[in-house]
């Protein structure tokens, strides 16, 4: 499928004319120690609003060429990671902010999407937790959808039927041992990301959790 860049895609700016080559971008806080950050390329915020530790900032347009890709402590100059990234025209990209602010990493993903079928949906699993072992992503009681991925690994997006009451489940690598679940969650027709953040051995805020965000959605 040919992603329209102002329609299905989930973003903050959809309705902006933007005639020059752009690529999308989304921005996701998986530090578990992370107070809320504000995402900037360049000089420019990204958005108004904060992104909260296990939360996501919906896709926004940006220019393309050489992009400095930064994380900052909300409201402030306090820089807790940056890096560089060559965006392409018509990409889409998600760039997440992971491990402790001590310890800070950024992963960037090309993001290939592709619309699924009627009455399917499509969903991809990162392993953010620094600590932790390999993981899978799973139904509870059901298939394992996803296998054996370590620290910053990834899968493709892969198809399941829509449906509005899933519990999903992230295992120990080949293993019954559920590290993090995510409850009734609703999947309806679009794409989805699920990863897993946190420290393992720890037992306050910083546990291991599991989030999930909507790429994309289709009508």
């Amino acid at each position: 499928m040919a992603i329209s860049f102002s329609a299905c895609v989930k973003d903050n700016n959809r309705y902006n004319n933007v005639t020059q080559p752009v690529a999308l971008i989304s921005a996701i806080n998986a530090s578990p120690d992370a107070q809320p950050v504000d995402f900037f390329l360049d000089q420019n915020r990204t958005a108004s609003n904060t992104i909260k530790s296990g939360e996501s900032q919906d896709y926004i347009r940006a220019y393309t060429g050489k992009r400095n890709l930064i994380f900052y402590a909300a409201g402030s100059s306090q820089k807790i990671i940056s890096d560089t990234a060559t965006l392409k025209n018509n990409t889409l990209y998600s760039v997440f902010l992971a491990n402790v602010v001590s310890k800070p990493d950024l992963i960037l993903l090309t993001d290939t999407l592709k619309q699924p079928a009627s009455g399917m949906a499509t969903i991809r699993f990162i392993n953010l937790s620094p600590d932790a072992p390999a993981a899978d992503l799973a139904i509870k009681g059901g298939n394992v959808l996803v296998s054996n991925k370590a620290y910053k690994a990834f899968s493709g997006f892969i198809t399941l039927p829509v449906n509005a009451a899933y519990n999903l489940e992230i295992r120990q690598a080949g293993t019954s041992t559920v590290l993090a679940s995510l409850n009734n969650v609703n999947i309806k027709n679009g794409l989805y990301t699920v990863w897993l953040q946190g420290i393992a051995a720890a037992t306050d805020q910083t546990k291991l959790s599991a989030h999930i965000q909507n790429n994309v959605y289709y009508y």
